[in-house]
């Protein structure tokens, strides 16, 4: 038995919808309804930094002492520039334009592997000072406050407070990038095989919005943990 129905110009939608407009909204909405709960999940994240921000001003201003603000700016700029390539890719399948849109999917995904290489470098060097989050931080003191000018008398017992923030917060964000990388390497196969045209795009659409939303994360992350100070 076909799974599928056909409007009156030859549309495909699945039988146990309306209509492709019904098959369409429906499937928008569950990405939306998705994208609700990662903002719940991060927003408890932000609420938690502003707490502890508050209790400790002067940990996390010394924290993000050991952020380098133009790796974070870097960041933003690839962010900032996937998104206009991830939006101009489902532009061109509305355009009929599906070589264009491959290609920008796919800069899309390079601008994606530029943010982790700039962020595997910023983790790297923060590992090396041994600037671990939690219990697992074994910084050396003096090492550390050498590294920003300060005294040792200067840094902050619980330093690690800022750390645990920085790596839950950065990593998580990382782990979307990399899923959102993924998504949209997915959608160029399907891409390539013909699945997808100006009227039957959904699934690229709700994988922009999710690489959207992952950019829009990073444009809260950057001023907190870098600008902080």
């Amino acid at each position: 038995m076909s799974t599928v129905k056909y409007d009156a110009h030859g549309n495909p939608y699945a039988m146990h919808y309306d209509s492709p407009e019904h098959e369409y909204q429906t499937g928008k909405q569950g990405v939306w309804l998705f994208l609700a709960t990662e903002v719940l999940m991060f927003g408890g994240l932000f609420v938690a930094y502003a707490i502890f921000h508050h209790i400790y001003p002067e940990v996390f201003k010394i924290g993000a002492k050991f952020t380098d603000w133009r790796f974070g700016s870097a960041n933003t700029i690839v962010l900032l520039s996937s998104s206009l390539t991830m939006a101009l890719g489902i532009y061109y399948i509305q355009m009929k334009n599906n070589a264009r849109a491959f290609w920008m999917l796919a800069i899309t995904v390079i601008c994606g592997f530029i943010f982790m290489a700039i962020k595997y470098v910023e983790y790297s060097h923060k590992l090396h000072l041994g600037l671990y989050p939690g219990a697992w931080y074994h910084g050396n003191l003096e090492e550390v406050a050498h590294h920003v000018g300060l005294s040792p008398e200067e840094i902050p017992a619980n330093l690690a407070l800022y750390f645990s923030f920085y790596f839950m917060m950065t990593g998580l964000h990382g782990i979307h990038v990399m899923l959102g990388m993924g998504l949209i390497i997915w959608t160029m196969i399907r891409l390539k095989r013909g699945d997808f045209s100006p009227d039957h795009y959904t699934a690229v659409e709700g994988v922009g919005l999710f690489w959207h939303l992952v950019d829009l994360v990073w444009i809260y992350l950057f001023p907190l943990l870098y600008l902080v100070s």
